[in-house]
């Protein structure tokens, strides 16, 4: 195959710089007394099984209690998370660089305590 033929076939790459800067606030109804925000910078891109994007979570007294219903993985950018599975009782810390793998059926409780932003990966085609 000539490198024409790749070129055209193949959907440019994409760069999105500072999406994580402006991340809505997730819904309160759902997610009572916490401050995280969330967003996809691509949803199945071209297709993908992928979807990723930014989380951000500020200290509150409440932790953020999510369930994963799809795989997903992240690295902390900035601060430290503390993750509870509230199911198995599971807990671990993970700042700056530290990568998460969540399997899908986990239920976790996320708390920081100042703030803290990590980039994600999930194996879905909804938005969180």
């Amino acid at each position: 195959m000539s490198t024409d033929a790749v070129a055209t076939a193949v959907p440019p790459f994409r760069v999105t710089p500072d999406f994580w800067a402006q991340l809505p606030r997730m819904p309160l109804d759902q997610y009572p007394g916490t401050e995280g925000y969330i967003a996809d910078v691509y949803s199945n891109p071209d297709g993908s099984a992928m979807s990723a994007g930014y989380f951000a979570l500020t200290h509150t007294d409440a932790p953020l209690d999510y369930f994963y219903d799809y795989d997903e993985m992240k690295v902390v950018i900035s601060g430290t998370f503390r993750l509870e599975n509230v199911d198995t009782g599971q807990v671990s810390y993970a700042g700056p660089m530290d990568a998460i793998f969540f399997p899908k059926g986990s239920r976790i409780l996320f708390s920081t305590e100042d703030a803290a932003l990590a980039f994600y990966v999930g194996h879905r085609s909804v938005a969180p």
